[in-house]
C-alpha cells in the first residue's frame, strides 16, 4: 500500500498483522500496532525522542551479561512484571496469590540441603534467622514431595553472583517438602538493597525522582507436578521502604512476620540471642509444572 498520510498507515499495518497464521501471535501483534501507534499519537513522539528510545532498547541489551539483565530491571520498575504476574494467577487477578516476581538473581542449579540444614556457605555476618514453611494446594491440603528453592540477599544487600566476597552459592538452597509439606532452615537475616543503578534503569529512577530500594525478602520457586510452578517471595512489613518497592512487588499475601527472638534459641546452642523466625504457607495452584529460563547463570 502506497502511505497518502498518516492515518493511512495503522491500517496498512493492521493489514499486515492480521495475515499472521497462529492466532494467539496475531492477537498479541495487532493489539501490540494498535498501542504503540496510539501512544505515538498521544504524545506526539519527536523523531529526536524516537532515535533516543531506540538507543536506549540498544543499550539495555548490551548491559545483559550472565549476571545481570537490564531488561528484566526495566519490566519490573515499570510495574509490568507484577501486572503479568498478577493477571495470569489468583484467578486471574481475583483473589489473593502466593505467586510474584522470579526477578533477575534466580539461578539454576542450586544445591540440595536437608531439611534444618543452612544455606550459609561462607562467613556471613548477620542475626540468625529460622524458616519454618508449608507448601499446600488451594483447599489447604499439604503437598508432599515438592522441590523447593530458596535464595536471597546478604545482610550487606548483595546477591552472592554480585560479591566476590560470597562463596559460589551462598544463601541459595534447594529443599523437598516432607510429607506434611514442611521444609525448615537456618539463615541470617536479609535487609532491603538497591537495585542496579549504573544503567539505563538508574537513569530512569533518577530521572522520575524515585529511590532504587526494594525491601526486605525471602525468594522460593517451587516445583511439583501437576501443580504449576510457583516462584515467591516473602516481604519484611517492617523494612521501611514496604511502601515504595521499586519494582511494585509488595502484595499484602506476600508480607511475612518475621519474629525478633531476644532470648537464646531452644535448640541452637550456639544462638544466644538476638534471633528471628519466619512461618510461612505458600499456596499452590493446579497447572503445567515449567521450570522459567534463568535470566542468570
Amino acid at each position: 500500500m502506497v502511505i497518502k498520510t498518516e492515518s493511512d498507515l495503522t491500517p496498512a499495518v493492521l493489514a499486515v498483522m492480521n495475515r499472521t497464521e497462529d492466532p494467539r501471535l496475531r492477537e498479541i501483534l495487532v493489539a501490540m500496532v494498535k498501542h504503540l501507534h496510539a501512544f505515538v499519537r498521544e504524545v506526539r513522539l519527536t523523531e529526536v525522542e524516537f532515535r533516543e528510545a531506540t538507543a536506549m532498547l540498544n543499550e539495555i541489551g548490551k548491559l545483559h551479561t550472565d549476571h545481570h539483565n537490564e531488561f528484566v530491571l526495566m519490566a519490573g520498575s515499570l510495574g509490568v512484571s507484577s501486572l503479568v504476574c498478577l493477571l495470569n494467577n489468583g484467578d486471574r487477578g481475583q483473589t489473593e496469590t502466593s505467586q510474584s516476581l522470579l526477578g533477575p538473581f534466580w539461578r539454576l542449579n542450586s544445591p540440595r540441603v536437608e531439611n534444618g540444614g543452612s544455606i550459609i556457605r561462607s562467613e556471613t555476618p548477620g542475626t540468625p534467622l529460622f524458616v519454618h514453611a508449608k507448601v499446600v494446594d488451594r483447599d489447604g491440603k499439604p503437598i508432599a514431595g515438592a522441590e523447593v528453592d530458596v535464595w536471597h540477599a546478604s545482610p550487606v544487600g548483595l546477591y552472592e553472583n554480585q560479591d566476590p566476597d560470597q562463596a559460589e552459592m551462598n544463601l541459595r538452597g534447594k529443599f523437598m517438602t516432607d510429607e506434611q509439606g514442611r521444609f525448615w532452615f537456618r539463615t541470617v537475616k536479609m535487609v532491603g538493597y538497591p537495585i542496579p543503578v549504573d544503567g539505563v534503569v538508574g537513569r530512569l529512577l533518577k530521572a522520575q525522582g524515585r529511590h532504587p530500594y526494594r525491601p526486605a525478602h525471602l525468594h522460593a520457586l517451587i516445583f511439583k507436578h501437576g501443580y504449576k510452578t510457583l516462584i515467591s517471595q516473602v516481604f519484611d512489613p517492617s523494612d521501611p521502604n514496604i511502601d515504595s518497592d521499586v519494582q511494585f512487588g509488595v502484595t499484602a499475601a506476600l508480607t511475612g512476620d518475621f519474629i525478633r527472638h531476644e532470648e537464646p534459641h531452644p535448640t541452637e546452642a550456639d544462638i544466644p540471642g538476638p534471633w528471628f523466625s519466619l512461618d510461612y504457607t505458600y499456596v499452590m495452584e493446579p497447572g503445567e509444572a515449567v521450570l522459567p529460563r534463568p535470566p542468570i547463570k
